[in-house]
C-alpha cells in the first residue's frame, strides 16, 4: 500500500513537472511575431519567430500575424448623383512588426473589426460621393487613388502599413446601366452625324472652290481670246480634225463652220 501510495506520488510529481515545463516552452511560426501576457502585464517588446521560455500557467504568448493581410469584400455607396454603386474590392496591409505588442495592448486580437473596417467603410462613402456614376467608372483609377490616400493618411501607421486598394467591380442598377448604353449610342449617332454634316460641309467647299478657279481660268481665257486674234486662230488649229471644208471662203481664210456637201 505504501508503495502504491509512493508510486502516485512520484507520478503526480512528473506529470507536474512534465506540464510546467511545456507550460514555460513557447514556439513562435516564421511569419508570426509575439506578445508576451502575464496576468494581463503585457510586455513591452515584440518577440521574433522561434523557441523560448516563459513563466509556466502564469503567461500565454499570443501570437500575431505579420503577413500580408488580405480583405476582400462587397458594399454599397452612393455617388453624388444618388445612384447606387455596388463595390467589389481588395485591401491589403501588413502589421508594423514592432509595434505589434501596442496594437494588442491598445486595441486586441480583433484590430481588424475595430481600427480597419470603420475607416475603410467611411473613405468609400466619402470618395464614391463625389463622383457621379457614369464618371466613377470612367475615372475608376482616380477614384482608386483617392482612396487609398486617405487610408494611408487615416489608418494608423504606428500598427499598419504596405496598405493597397484595388476595386474588383462596379456594378449599378439594370435600369441605370441601360440609360448608360442609351446615353453612350445617342452620343455616337450624334457624333456620326456632326461628322457627316462636316463631311458635306468640306465636299461643298471644295466644289465652291473649284467653280470659282474654273471660272476664273474661263474669264481669264476669254480674255485673252478677245485680246489676240492669233490666239483665236491658235484655238481653231487646236480644234480642227484636219478635214479641209468643201466651201472655202475668199482671202484664202479657212472657216471653221463646215458646210457638207450635196449628194
Amino acid at each position: 500500500m505504501k508503495k502504491q501510495s509512493g508510486f502516485l506520488f512520484f507520478a503526480g510529481i512528473l506529470i507536474i513537472l512534465i506540464l510546467s515545463l511545456s507550460s514555460s516552452v513557447y514556439y513562435i511560426e516564421p511569419g508570426y511575431r509575439g506578445v508576451l501576457n502575464t496576468l494581463g502585464h503585457i510586455d513591452q517588446k515584440t518577440y521574433i519567430n522561434g523557441v523560448g521560455l516563459k513563466w509556466p500557467f502564469i503567461s500565454s504568448m499570443e501570437k500575431m500575424d505579420v503577413r500580408t493581410q488580405t480583405i476582400s469584400a462587397k458594399t454599397s455607396s452612393y455617388t453624388s448623383d444618388v445612384q447606387t454603386a455596388d463595390i467589389e474590392y481588395v485591401v491589403t496591409y501588413s502589421l508594423n512588426q514592432e509595434n505589434v505588442y501596442v496594437l494588442y495592448e491598445n486595441v486586441g486580437m480583433d484590430y481588424r473589426a475595430k481600427k480597419i473596417m470603420p475607416i475603410l467603410n467611411d473613405v468609400l462613402k466619402d470618395v464614391i460621393g463625389k463622383w457621379q456614376a457614369q464618371d466613377l467608372v470612367a475615372n475608376r483609377d482616380k477614384a482608386r487613388v483617392e482612396i487609398l490616400t486617405a487610408l494611408v493618411q487615416r489608418l494608423d501607421s504606428r500598427f499598419f502599413t504596405d496598405i493597397t486598394f484595388q476595386f474588383i467591380n462596379i456594378d449599378y442598377s439594370v435600369q441605370f446601366e441601360k440609360a448608360i448604353e442609351n446615353k453612350v449610342i445617342a452620343e455616337q449617332l450624334a457624333q456620326e452625324a456632326k461628322n457627316n454634316t462636316q463631311r458635306i460641309k468640306e465636299e461643298a467647299e471644295q466644289k465652291i472652290i473649284s467653280a470659282k478657279a474654273e471660272a476664273e481660268a474661263m474669264r481669264v481665257k476669254s480674255q485673252a481670246l478677245a485680246e489676240n486674234q492669233k490666239l483665236v486662230e491658235y484655238e481653231a488649229v487646236l480644234k480642227w480634225n484636219g478635214v479641209l471644208p468643201q466651201y472655202m471662203m475668199g482671202n484664202g481664210s479657212i472657216p471653221m463652220i463646215q458646210i457638207p456637201g450635196t449628194k
